[in-house]
């Protein structure tokens, strides 16, 4: 075990003295659920904090100018100053309506502001949920614009975080207009231009419920080396550049996925018609032919538009049941068979390399007919999964490369390394389990880290925080590498159903003269961002639902962060709750960072980020999104480790 530096509550607030000179920043606020804040500089630089009673009247996304006015260190702590641009006038939230007053009380916790609807005369049930767009900032005002419906009513719940964040679900008229008006079926004429892959036996492999099927894949033994094609929906074909279509799909950016509906970043007409590769019936494609040599690497690729006719529509179920020897897909037997070693030699040149591989299962969660949340399961990727992933990441790469070498303007994936401040971090938590990352510039170093704790009981919480040091992918007119995948070469060609960029890339490899490559990948960035939080809070919403039946019962757990205010515990099925720091009654507890712990003031008591706790279910809010627990025992808190 590795000695800990003794606790000195003042040691880390040493105050700088107030700036004489005033410093202005400019940067968007991030507000946290506790009321306090962050700006994160355009100009980079660490976050400023905002205490809660200096955020003014500025809400969560608004770009501010924050006056700096004090330095812990290099922790920065600010006054908003101005709000230079707002970022969301829709608001959802519940109706009140009182005898001479009606207002809004907002859903997001961070705004604490009720809105008042002055020329709202209609009578509605109390908890209704409604759609507001701001008229007036100060004094706060508002008009509704939408009816969502009873609170907790099935889907309304979904349907307000869509709406919050600005997304709506249905295509305006005149894209639907558009959509209606292309072919269902690839012209003869199209087709008799294009290389003809209809005789080759094309399977697609995607999840049994899968709508709308981007890639297909086939793979054969050739020349003491492997045939590998990976088929792509050739979705510029028919989405042209600035349609309404187009427009409605740059706005969109991504197909977004909450718990219980799909929010396609295409009408349904494509997305599930003539783009999808829908099996027994011709496509059009845009094809990635790769030949590898007995090792797996390529030494010989074509791209090109194409046209195929998919023999088999497969599932990972389907699939994973071959490989452990059902002999149902006989008929697919050589093209599966040749595709699982590929997909050994390509895992193992990534490992080679570097790439990282944060193996966290995701929490899946099932709901019934009506929408309610009847099972949480740890979704844990399969082989058949696995498969896939290695051929588009292989497709990715060589198109990529291609792209860069051949001087075409296009888009790339790319993922800057850590920065040395977050390494720091990273490596104050793993020297408590004896690791060290040397300078975090390497990725095969995390990779390293991660090997060391495979199966061990540290493993979920250290892949977890490695995982929070790694900077956000995004994407970007110039290719600067994919730090976590460890490529030279990156982008995404292998999604253009449903991501935007893919679509980008098609028509870069069309030879399409591409203009504001720049706006493209930041909207593109940020509509992906957006994407990850409304999933996020769908699935926080619909697991709080489902753990409201376990109110009351005990359940172990580990801690899997640990703040100001308490710690979160993490339980087996993946859900996770706050246990209050304020209700650790035997001591005050002090949070200090450097140790990722609470710790006692009196007793020093200690609690840590990996100890196992056992802790009861106390409330669960469907409002909040939160589960509430109550410490009842820490068990072997040190074991783990003792365990490394």
């Amino acid at each position: 075990m590795s000695r800990r530096k003794k606790f000195d509550p003042y040691e880390d607030f040493i105050i700088d003295p107030r700036f004489k000179k005033p410093v202005y920043v400019e940067g968007k606020l991030t507000v946290n659920v506790k009321g306090f804040g962050f700006v994160a500089p355009e100009d980079g630089g660490t976050d400023i904090f905002i205490e809660s009673e200096d955020l003014g009247s500025a809400w969560n996304g608004d770009k501010v100018k924050v006056r700096i006015v004090e330095q812990y260190g290099a922790r920065r702590v600010g006054n908003i100053v101005e709000i230079l641009e707002r970022a969301n006038k829709i608001i959802v939230g519940t109706l009140t309506q009182l005898k001479r007053k009606t207002f809004v009380k907002p859903d997001d916790r961070r705004i604490d502001r009720e809105i008042v609807l002055p020329n709202f005369n209609e009578k509605f049930p109390s908890k209704t949920k409604v759609v507001v767009e701001i008229t007036s900032w100060t004094p706060l005002r508002g008009q509704v614009i939408e009816i969502l419906g009873k609170e907790n009513a099935p889907g309304v719940e979904i349907r307000g975080i869509l709406r919050s964040h600005g997304v709506e679900e249905e295509f305006p008229p005149e894209v639907q207009a558009e959509a209606a008006k292309i072919e269902r079926e690839p012209s003869k004429s199209e087709i008799s231009k294009r290389i003809d892959r209809r005789n080759l036996k094309i399977v697609t492999i995607d999840g049994e419920d899968a709508k709308d099927l981007d890639d297909g894949v086939y793979a054969e033994a050739v020349d003491g080396g492997f045939f590998l094609g990976v088929y792509i929906a050739d979705v510029s074909h028919y989405v042209k550049r600035n349609s309404a279509l187009d427009k409605e799909a740059f706005e969109r950016g991504t197909s977004i996925y909450p718990v219980d509906r799909v929010v396609p970043m295409l009408p349904k007409e494509l997305s599930n018609g003539i783009c999808s590769l829908n099996a027994g019936v011709d496509r059009l494609a845009m094809s990635c032919e790769m030949k590898l040599d007995k090792s797996g690497k390529v030494i010989d690729y074509k791209i090109f538009p194409t046209v195929i006719h998919v023999f088999r529509r497969l599932s990972y179920t389907q699939v994973n049941k071959f490989l452990d020897g059902d002999r149902e897909l006989a008929d697919c037997a050589e093209n599966l068979n040749t595709l699982k070693k590929i997909h050994g030699l390509r895992k193992k040149i990534r490992e080679e390399r570097g790439a990282i591989d944060f193996d966290l299962p995701e929490m899946k969660i099932i709901l019934n007919e009506a929408g309610k949340p009847i099972e949480i399961k740890k979704r844990i990727q399969s082989v058949a999964e696995s498969i896939i992933e290695e051929c588009m990441l292989l497709a990715n790469e060589t198109v990529a490369e291609h792209t860069l070498k051949k001087k075409i303007p296009s888009l790339y994936r790319v993922h800057d390394l850590p920065t040395e401040e977050k390494v720091s971090t990273l490596n104050n938590l793993l020297a408590h389990f004896n690791l060290h990352i040397n300078k975090g510039k390497e990725p095969r170093e995390f990779q390293k880290i991660l090997s060391k704790v495979k199966n061990l009981p540290a493993e979920k919480v250290i892949t977890s925080y490695a995982l929070r040091t790694m900077q956000q992918a995004r994407y970007s007119p110039e290719n600067l590498g994919h730090f976590g995948i460890a490529a030279e070469y990156y982008t995404h060609f292998t999604s253009p159903i449903r991501r935007y960029p893919d679509l980008i890339v098609h028509r870069a490899l069309r030879g399409e003269k591409l203009n504001d490559l720049e706006e493209t990948a930041r909207q593109s960035s940020e509509r992906e961002r957006r994407a990850i939080e409304i999933e996020r809070e769908a699935l926080d919403l619909k697991a709080v639902e489902f753990m409201q039946k376990f109110v009351g019962q005990n359940f172990d757990g580990v801690i899997e962060s640990v703040t100001g205010f308490g710690f979160f515990v993490e339980l087996e099925n993946g859900v996770d709750g706050l246990v209050r720091a304020a209700e650790l009654e035997d001591d005050y507890y002090a949070f200090v960072e450097r140790e990722f712990a609470l710790i006692g003031i009196r007793t020093g008591k200690s609690y840590h980020i990996g100890d196992n706790v056992r802790v009861k279910l106390v409330a669960a809010n469907i409002k909040l999104r939160q589960l509430s627990f109550e410490l009842i025992s820490d068990v072997a808190n040190r074991d783990l480790i003792a365990r490394m």
